[in-house]
């Protein structure tokens, strides 16, 4: 590479500066960088899975301003400025989020490649309507792909946590 075609690739280069699980983060990298090379190369969050690279599979799910977004062709220069959390924000090993906590009691995970998306998915909708229907659970989780056939387990991990706050009655 000659210095005239690494200076033309510094200018078309942008600094982002965007909020990761609550705490500030500046990349400089090409605009159009997906979001979730930024998160999983640069600051090394691993939540999300790099799966189809195309918005299809949900592997890659973050939320963004409270919403469920597709990491994987959403680029750097649409971050700045915005709130992100991936898997490592909502919980730890030793104190999960209700949602992790509910995959794990109903053993939703078999390979587990899905679970970020489903996790996140589920999450920001519990967090906008703490109240969801079957329905409405299966309808948001539908766009999101599971090989390995634990969608009622999945279903169930969801409506468990969705529990507390809707009902005492134990997940049948």
């Amino acid at each position: 590479m000659t210095a005239e075609t690494r200076a033309v690739q510094r200018v078309a280069e942008k600094t982002v500066t965007f909020m990761v699980n609550g705490q500030t983060s500046t990349v400089t990298a090409m605009p159009d960088t997906p979001l979730l090379l930024i998160l999983r190369n640069d600051l090394h969050l691993n939540g999300p899975k790099y799966g189809c690279g195309l918005g299809e599979c949900g592997a890659c799910t973050v939320i963004i301003d409270g919403v469920a977004a597709r990491s994987c062709v959403f680029p750097l220069a649409g971050a700045h400025g915005r709130d992100i959390t991936t898997l490592e924000g909502i919980g730890s090993r030793e104190r999960p989020h209700p949602v992790q906590q509910a995959f794990i009691d109903e053993q939703a995970a078999q390979c587990g490649y899905c679970m970020n998306g489903m996790i996140m998915t589920a999450k920001a909708l519990l967090d906008r309507n703490p109240h969801p229907t079957e329905t409405q659970i299966r309808n948001e989780l539908s766009a999101n792909l599971c090989r390995c056939g634990t969608h009622l387990e999945i279903l169930r991990a969801v409506m468990r946590a969705a529990r507390p706050h809707s009902s005492p009655d134990p997940v049948k």
